[in-house]
């Protein structure tokens, strides 16, 4: 076994972190220290990239701030992170989705993925149908 490996699994935290992919809107939650306090901030955006794999993972999120594109970078296993939430799942075909630094307005908008539910929505058109042909 590589010992670079072996190194970095012993003082790798093992912590609960969601599954992300580029194109997710997510929330990190990252401890600040401001003097002897500390305080947890909120870094809301999409996730433009992940990169790295191991100890040196890190991944990319850019949010709209007062009109301004900001991109931070966050590394995965940084003992700084206290959470992070998925907010909503985008439909991407890209494992890096840097194009969406040119867009604006309603192309920088990423689709929503659904997640079931297709049977509960398509009985009542379904109903419709059979409404619509009685009456013919």
């Amino acid at each position: 076994m590589n010992l670079i490996k072996y190194v970095e699994e012993q003082m790798l935290s093992k912590k609960a972190l969601p599954s992300f992919k580029a194109g997710d809107t997510i929330t990190v939650n990252y401890k600040i220290k401001e003097g002897d306090k500390e305080r947890i901030q909120q870094y809301q955006g999409i996730v433009i990239q992940r990169r790295g794999a191991g100890a040196s993972a890190s991944f990319t999120v850019r949010k709209i701030s007062n009109g301004v594109g900001v991109e931070r970078v966050f590394p995965l296993f940084s003992p700084f992170i206290d959470s992070i939430d998925i907010n909503k799942e985008g439909v991407v075909r890209r494992a890096r989705i840097y194009y969406i630094r040119n867009a604006k307005g309603k192309k920088a908008r990423i689709e929503e993925k659904q997640y079931g539910g297709n049977e509960a929505a398509a009985a009542p058109a379904a109903e419709k149908e059979v409404v619509a042909a009685e009456k013919v």
